[in-house]
């Protein structure tokens, strides 16, 4: 007998738990008067695939780039386990992730498979691609710091669909785009004749961000003030609003030192309101004309045509021939003007005053970068203004085969791109992410900027072996992410300037969530490099003969008992304890552990409760 459609839907969400069906209920209806991308995911299965297992990292020292504590990480394995390590382990920690993900453009060589058509799909081609980005970054966004940014790339074909799902995956944290040009020419001479040259970086960033911005020019500021020792430039002194609009900007302006008279433009009225031709109960929130013009910064026109009409009839007759102050073709005095009597006698000026903007009084060094990243190739013809200078995907190929002397990785993205990408949006000492490490391109960037100013900027590569049915002992992350970084530390610019970066390899691994009190299910090792992250610290290895794990920087200081019956482990304990500076003690035993740290400031996390509380999503 054929299954029935309650059938089918019993075997469905029969296995949920009360809970889990009414939380289950509760998103759909919200969902329901959601305006946006819908790209029907199985919810359920998400918050599953989320807290199904526990993630932990094992180091391969054979795979590690110099001697420990290692800041730089290369971590080898699917991204979504390395990003749930990275959330219990790193949250707030990250001030950049750089992302080149999957197209979706039908390639079969990749890892997860750049196909995420799912077979029998109509309307939703792209649901399982949608749903796989989309879980990786509701675990991203966790890792950034309060002025953290997510800088993803993508082409043009999947641009929308992609910033529709990040716009509900981050929400209320969407800054704009970016647009570089990806190749030189093209040959698509099919269809449309449309040759697409360009790729998009998407921007999403908490709060507190800012790009650093380009340096400025500081041409226009040409003119001296002798008395304020001072450059400054000229600027506008009125604003784009009518006299109907802004009445309390319509007003003759006054220059104290020579009584001249100026009309305000009747289309664009003055910027700022006046003390004197204000009304009585005018409240005025900023400076007013008359402060500006003590401050000694509006200037007033010289060596300019002045006026005096003795009586209404000369200002009648002066209008009528056009010999009045204009702005362009439009007149400041007409006929039936508002108080056209108010300028007979008076000495009327033609030129227009203008505001003084000091080099002193820029609030910024920079000015704001461009959405537009010049070409390399058009930078000199077109100057770079206020924008990044990047190559094409031709740069990052031959700068790749430079180094490996062949071709080793598809479509890597040119250095100058991320380099500046990632120089506008970090600091020295801060740490960069790429989920997507593919040919660490986002490394050397990284290694490029600490060379430039000796900074100390970290960064986590996260990619996948990629091996295949055809090619088992394939290895990206080895043969190439990694690979590059030790090219690099060898290399003689390195070598020369002393620019090496050290990294630990790590590779992820699931554990059973209900075992991990079981013996030998979380090891020691499995536990200490947790802990060392967990609060900022570079990774050193797990002493497998020493009864307490110890690491110290500075003010913190971090201890891992692994079993306090071990031989010397109480005694190693006192020893701490003997030191006045606080500590962070994990262990299995707490009430044990406080008994030897009495008196002793002391933060004792109980395992696994220490880890397994803060990875769950």
């Amino acid at each position: 007998m054929a299954d029935t459609s309650t059938d089918i839907k019993a075997r469905t969400y029969d296995h949920l738990s009360p809970d889990e069906l009414i939380a289950l209920l509760e998103r759909r209806d919200r969902d329901r008067a959601r305006i946006g991308l819908n790209w029907a995911p199985d919810k359920a299965e998400r918050d599953q695939a989320f807290n199904d297992d526990f993630v932990t990292l094992r180091l391969d020292e054979a795979l590690c780039e110099g001697a420990s504590p290692w800041a730089n990480l290369v971590i080898e394995g699917d991204n979504f386990d390395a990003l749930r390590w990275l959330r219990m382990t790193m949250k707030g920690q990250v001030k950049c992730i750089f992302v080149d993900p999957p197209y979706n453009t039908g390639g079969e060589s990749w890892a997860y498979n750049d196909r995420y058509l799912d077979p029998g799909e109509s309307g939703f081609g792209f649901t399982t691609w949608l749903e796989f980005l989309h879980r990786r970054f509701v675990l991203a966004r966790d890792l950034l710091t309060e002025d953290g940014v997510i800088l993803v790339n993508i082409n043009d074909e999947n641009r929308a669909l992609l910033e529709l799902m990040l716009d509900q995956t981050l929400p209320r944290m969407k800054i704009g785009s970016l647009v570089w040009r990806s190749r030189t020419g093209g040959n698509d001479t099919e269809g449309p004749f449309l040759s697409v040259n360009h790729e998009h970086v998407l921007v999403y960033a908490n709060p507190g961000f800012r790009f650093g911005g380009t340096e400025k020019t500081f041409e226009m500021y040409r003119l001296y003030d002798a008395v304020r020792k001072d450059n400054y430039r000229l600027d506008n002194l009125t604003q784009p609003k009518s006299y109907q609009e802004r009445p309390n900007a319509f007003y003759p302006l006054r220059d104290p030192e020579t009584g001249i008279y100026y009309p305000a433009n009747p289309s664009n009225v003055w910027r700022y309101a006046s003390r004197e031709f204000g009304k009585a109960d005018q409240k005025v929130k900023t400076a007013v004309m008359e402060d500006w013009i003590d401050k000694g910064q509006i200037h007033f026109p010289v060596n300019q045509q002045t006026a005096v009409w003795t009586t209404k009839a000369d200002l009648l007759a002066a209008i009528a021939s056009g010999d009045v102050p204009k702005s362009g073709a439009t007149v400041k005095i007409w006929a039936d003007m508002p108080d056209l009597d108010f300028w007979v006698g008076k000495t009327v000026g033609f030129g227009t005053p203008a505001f003084k903007r000091y080099k002193g009084d820029l609030k910024n060094e920079t000015q704001p970068l461009s959405s537009w990243i010049t070409p390399t190739s058009e930078s000199q013809t077109r100057g770079t203004d206020n924008t990044i200078v990047s190559g094409t995907n031709d740069e990052g190929t031959k700068a790749l085969k430079a180094l490996f002397g062949a071709k080793v990785f598809n479509y890597p993205k040119p250095l100058s791109l991320i380099r500046e990408l990632i120089r506008q949006a970090t600091s020295p000492g801060d740490t960069v992410l790429d989920f997507f490490a593919g040919s660490a391109t986002t490394a050397h960037a990284v290694i490029d900027l600490n060379t430039e100013n000796q900074g100390d900027r970290r960064f986590i590569m996260v990619s996948h072996d990629e091996a295949t049915e055809a090619d088992r002992d394939r290895n990206i992350c080895r043969d190439v992410t990694a690979q590059r970084i030790r090219l690099l530390n060898h290399s003689a610019r390195a070598l020369d300037k002393g620019s090496v970066a050290p990294f630990a390899y790590l590779r992820t691994h699931r554990r059973p969530i209900d075992e991990l009190h079981d013996e030998g299910v979380l090891t020691g090792e499995d536990i200490w490099l947790s802990v060392q992250a967990i609060h900022s610290l570079p990774l050193i290895p797990w002493g497998a003969t020493q009864p307490v794990q110890t690491h110290e920087i500075d003010a913190v200081r971090v201890l891992y008992v692994h079993d306090l019956s071990v031989s010397g482990a109480m005694s190693a304990l006192e020893k701490a304890a003997a030191d006045p500076r606080p500590l962070h003690l994990y262990t299995w035993t707490p009430a044990l552990a406080r008994d030897a740290l009495y008196g002793v400031e002391a933060e004792i996390h109980r395992l696994p409760a220490a880890l397994t509380d803060r990875f769950a999503v």
